[in-house]
């Protein structure tokens, strides 16, 4: 099945792996038993290292990003997720690499426009090219449990109660609601335009990275998991890419596609973001994951770690 994922534990600690359908993953301990029912903490994270990148979990209440989900079920049914809950493959879970935990997003079929509300509780996917890993449940609901994989579109949508009923009492007042088409244009992750339909609240700007413009619409109450799954509007047709970086200077651009230049087609395209020209080095479009998956592989090959997976119109 595609959509393959390696998941870890931080270098720093020591990491325990095991099979799943679409992805290998982490389990801080190996314990289907003896894990109460209410266990599971706030949690952001420090910054950890996963085959040479560097990932920076914080606060995002901007978050809005698009490229490849996964999905993961059996195998790790009933282990204990990265913030000391449990997974169930029932439930209405995700995993990111970023987010603090326990937080609800909004995930979105670009392929079917199936949009739900998930509980980020756990860490990952590894693999380079997914950005989200489902819970086997949200998998059908989202209709691509049988592919493995699907174009999705991934926005924050609140804070999350712990499993006992709490809010934790950190939590910044930073609510976002959306059922979101896919972006035109550039995808990056706290850099999008705001989205006809799309309310966003920003807390003040946090030192690890940017916050997005806030958008003029008053924001819709925050939303919790419940399985109910709303039809939006996508494109007709999204493409997929694999995007080796994005520069200010074109002459840096054109730098990097010739450096990687076995990889295979690489392209520099511009587009304009708030008033910035960018010049990004990519390859494709793919009809497929598998396709961008093994584009990604030969970037990676090249020394370009900061590739990346992205769709676009």
């Amino acid at each position: 099945m595609p959509g393959h994922a390696r998941r870890i534990l931080p270098i720093i600690l020591p990491a325990l792996l095991a099979a799943a359908c679409s992805t290998t993953r982490e389990t801080a301990v190996s314990p289907r038993l003896g894990i109460p029912s209410n266990a599971g903490s706030y949690k952001v994270g420090i910054p950890y290292q996963i085959d040479g990148t560097w990932y920076y979990p914080r606060e995002q209440p901007d978050y809005d990003e698009t490229g490849i989900a996964s999905w993961y079920g059996v195998s790790f049914h009933g282990r204990q997720t990265a913030n000391g809950e449990v997974y169930d493959l029932n439930a209405l879970t995700a995993a990111h690499r970023t987010l603090p935990m326990p937080v609800n997003v909004r995930v979105t079929n670009l392929d079917n426009g199936r949009s739900i509300i998930l509980r980020v509780n756990d860490r990952g996917p590894y693999a380079r090219g997914r950005i989200i890993d489902v819970s086997a449940h949200a998998a059908e609901l989202l209709g691509f449990y049988g592919a493995g994989t699907a174009k999705v579109r991934v926005t924050f949508v609140s804070r999350a109660p712990l499993p006992n009923g709490t809010m934790p009492s950190d939590t910044p007042v930073a609510i976002a609601t959306a059922l979101p088409a896919a972006p035109t244009g550039e995808v990056r992750m706290a850099s999008l335009n705001p989205v006809p339909g799309v309310a966003v609240m920003a807390s003040a700007p946090v030192a690890a990275g940017p916050v997005a413009e806030a958008s003029s619409l008053d924001p819709l109450p925050a939303g919790q998991p419940t399985g109910q799954v709303t039809e939006v509007a996508v494109p007709a047709a999204t493409n997929i890419y694999v995007q080796a970086g994005a520069f200010g200077m074109r002459t840096n651009a054109e730098r990097l596609k010739d450096r990687l230049a076995a990889a295979g087609n690489l392209f520099v395209s511009s587009i304009d973001r708030k008033g910035q020209r960018l010049y990004r080095v990519r390859i494709g479009p793919f009809d497929d994951v598998s396709e961008a998956d093994a584009a990604l592989a030969r970037l990676v090959g090249l020394g370009n770690n900061d590739a990346r997976i992205v769709v676009d119109q």
